[in-house]
């Protein structure tokens, strides 16, 4: 037993000490895999009450990397049941001589596991090959001794700089073979005790303090009101609640909605499959053109989509190969099957374009907007992906000019954070003018592109709204806009998912 009276300091910290942190104190200043052994109390539990101490001034807690050796997923199997060469050897112990096939078959390995025992036991000259007979050489001694690679399965996991030079030998080997050891760097925690903490190591701490209200404690309360509540540190830290929350990319996904919707844009909306007529066709793509090829899209095979609006289809089909309001087309043989063939869409503007094929004279002037997912047949890495998201949009006026375009594409840039922007002239397939959009990024210090905009030819907007009509269209990838808000350098850690990274993330200021 601790006599209380010692100092009032001594005194404050043991009011406060917790069931949890009287358990552990008593064993100190025995090791951390000691105090779980000892305490009953699990490793979470052990290093709770290890804070709670350091937080009093009883010990300091330090943390410290390791490189630490484990099993892998053919680890463990191999440690249960052998590796794949030693059962190759218990096999040849018993039936010596056996072809290649036979060995295979009767060891039941897989064909890379008796290539890789083979080459292991040859190397070692513990097994021959002879007229394609397998041989055993191996002693009695030598079978029943262990490998190192067997040896070292036994005594993971361990740190790696406690591993003898031999042994690092048959780590080298073992990472060679596929899914059998997994190195990570861990955190080891450690402590040593303050003058405080020597005090109290090793001393067993008795309080009759009530550590809480229970309803039997109310009921009962005047034989338990003389007695003391134990002292709480009201400035202690607490375990950070994290509410649950919408993931970033949805956020910024609705943030950029509310902008088009305040500016009075409609939302337009549809599926992620579609056909290349929309895609392609209705934005005056030739059908021969390299991005309707299988390398840039993703065609679902075996699939075909009938076309409804046979008026827009032969007007199209008229654009295409003749010509349409002052154009001469493409002067080629425009072919239905082709159009009917679905796609996942590589990009938004299909919308635009069905969208516009539904307009009547009478519900202009109009504007609408999509942000949707895309799909691009790209090679995954930090700056590319297959999927990501498009922002859309269209202008409807008879009176509408590039002026109307650049102040739209200005505002909305200008609200997602972006304060120096700039166009610059250039072409894309379907639209005449054409625009880039770039704007100044302060940490790189150049202008980067974010997309393209213009006003859509007239063989785009003639077969689907019956007369060229100017269109304001632009589309700009959305998720470059996310990852210069949020300061991501890699595409990919938008759709990893790592709780600590989304508990971190911050909506987009409005």
């Amino acid at each position: 037993m601790i006599d209380k009276n010692n100092t009032s300091h001594m005194e404050d910290i043991i009011d406060k000490l917790s069931p949890m942190e009287r358990k552990v104190i008593p064993f100190l200043p025995s090791k951390i895999p000691s105090l779980i052994e000892k305490t009953g109390m699990d490793e979470v539990s052990v290093l709770r009450a290890l804070r709670f101490l350091e937080s009093k001034g009883i010990l300091s807690l330090t943390s410290t990397d390791r490189i630490v050796i484990d099993l892998g997923v053919n680890g463990i199997y191999y440690k249960k049941h052998n590796l794949p060469e030693r059962r190759l050897l218990v096999l040849l112990e018993q039936q010596n001589h056996l072809s290649l096939e036979e060995a295979q078959k009767l060891s039941k390995l897989t064909e890379n596991e008796f290539k890789v025992s083979l080459g292991v036991l040859k190397s070692k000259a513990l097994i021959s090959l002879t007229n394609g007979k397998l041989s055993l050489q191996a002693t009695k001694q030598e079978l029943i001794k262990r490998s190192l690679e067997e040896q070292l399965l036994e005594l993971l996991p361990i740190e790696k700089e406690k591993l003898l030079p031999e042994m690092l030998l048959a780590l080298s080997n073992l990472q060679k073979r596929k899914d059998i050891i997994e190195i990570q760097t861990k955190s080891v925690v450690d402590y040593h005790l303050t003058e405080i903490g020597k005090q109290l190591a090793g001393k067993e701490i008795i309080s009759d303090s009530i550590e809480e209200i229970t309803p039997e404690l109310i009921r009962e309360w005047d034989k338990v009101k003389s007695k003391k509540f134990r002292k709480y540190d009201i400035s202690a830290q607490v375990p950070r609640i994290n509410g649950g929350k919408r993931h970033f990319v949805n956020q910024s996904i609705e943030y950029g909605k509310k902008i088009w919707t305040d500016l009075g844009f409609k939302e337009m909306t549809g599926n992620m499959a579609d056909s290349s007529f929309w895609v392609f066709d209705a934005l005056f793509t030739p059908q021969d053109h390299p991005a309707r090829e299988m390398q840039d899209t993703f065609f679902i095979k075996d699939v075909k989509s009938k076309i409804d609006n046979k008026k827009v289809m032969e007007n199209v089909k008229k654009s295409h190969e003749l010509g349409i309001s002052g154009s001469k087309g493409w002067q080629y043989s425009w072919k239905e099957e082709i159009a009917q063939k679905v796609l996942l869409r590589p990009h938004t503007t299909n919308l635009s374009a069905k969208t516009l094929s539904n307009l009547k004279k009478e519900d202009l002037p109009a504007k609408f907007f999509a942000i949707g997912k895309v799909f691009r047949n790209e090679t995954l890495d930090w700056k590319h992906g297959f999927e990501f998201y498009q922002s859309e949009g269209i202008v409807v006026d008879p009176n509408a000019n590039l002026r109307h375009l650049l102040g739209y594409l200005k505002e909305f840039y200008k609200k997602m954070g972006f304060t120096k922007i700039k166009f610059v002239p250039s072409f894309f397939a379907y639209t005449e003018p054409s625009v880039e959009i770039q704007v100044w990024h302060p940490e790189r210090k150049e202008w980067i592109e974010l997309g393209g905009a213009g006003i859509f030819r007239p063989e785009v907007t003639a077969p689907l709204l019956g007369s060229p009509i100017p269109v304001l269209a632009w589309g700009q990838g959305f998720d470059r806009i996310i990852m210069d808000y949020y300061k991501i350098k890699d595409l990919r850690e938008m759709y990893s998912n790592d709780i600590k990274i989304l508990r971190e993330k911050q909506g987009w200021i409005k």
